[in-house]
């Protein structure tokens, strides 16, 4: 049964049928909630939209490519920054998706995928890459934050600096962006800036 807004009649699995379903197939980006048996669910998957080279005269091809992922702890720690992010995201008519909607509640019920542009795109690669291996969810909460507040040309950016060369150098400029966003595990000011953030 469709879950409505009593004050507005608004019609959530209508809009994601008409609306979000036809970008899902064409926006360079996509966020897949979803389940893995061995991993706490939800797990959301970012995928970026690759093109294939196609025979002259055939239509080319699309695939969508993993980019990053982000369960458990990390994730619940930052649902309500990743919420914030993906409301944001419109068609081409400038219509908003309202995907925030699909994220609600302490566990998410949603599973499929929701289209990303650009900009949502990278911010949650860049969040969900960045917060693999660390313990300290301060620390994830603050990076994400950060994040949060990129433009669309600084997450293209700092994306393509701990994605976008080989595995070695890839690992090191995570590392360093970690520190740079926020600061070392353990520093007792991670905390106090953090709290500046939720309140700004």
């Amino acid at each position: 049964m469709a879950r409505k807004a009593r004050s507005t009649g608004y019609d959530l699995e209508r809009h994601h049928r008409e609306i979000v379903l036809p970008c899902a197939r064409t926006f360079p980006w996509v966020l897949r909630v979803t389940e893995h048996k061995d991993k706490p669910a939800p797990v959301f998957i970012v995928k970026e939209r690759q093109g294939r080279d196609a025979p002259p005269g055939e239509r080319k091809v699309s695939v969508l490519v993993e980019r990053a992922s982000l369960y458990g702890d990390p994730l619940r720690r930052v649902t309500p920054v990743l919420r914030s992010i993906v409301e944001r995201v419109r068609n081409d008519d400038g219509i908003p998706l309202e995907l925030h909607r699909r994220l609600d509640g302490a566990s998410v019920a949603f599973r499929g995928n929701l289209p990303l542009d650009d900009e949502a795109g990278c911010k949650l690669a860049l969040i969900f890459s960045l917060a693999q291996r660390v313990k300290q969810m301060d620390r994830v909460e603050l990076m994400a934050r950060r994040i949060e507040r990129f433009t669309r040309e600084e997450a293209a950016y700092w994306r393509s600096r701990v994605a976008d060369f080989g595995p070695v150098e890839s690992r090191w400029a995570r590392t360093g962006f970690r520190v740079l966003l926020a600061g070392e595990s353990g520093d007792p000011d991670i905390l106090p800036v953090l709290e500046k953030l939720r309140r700004s």
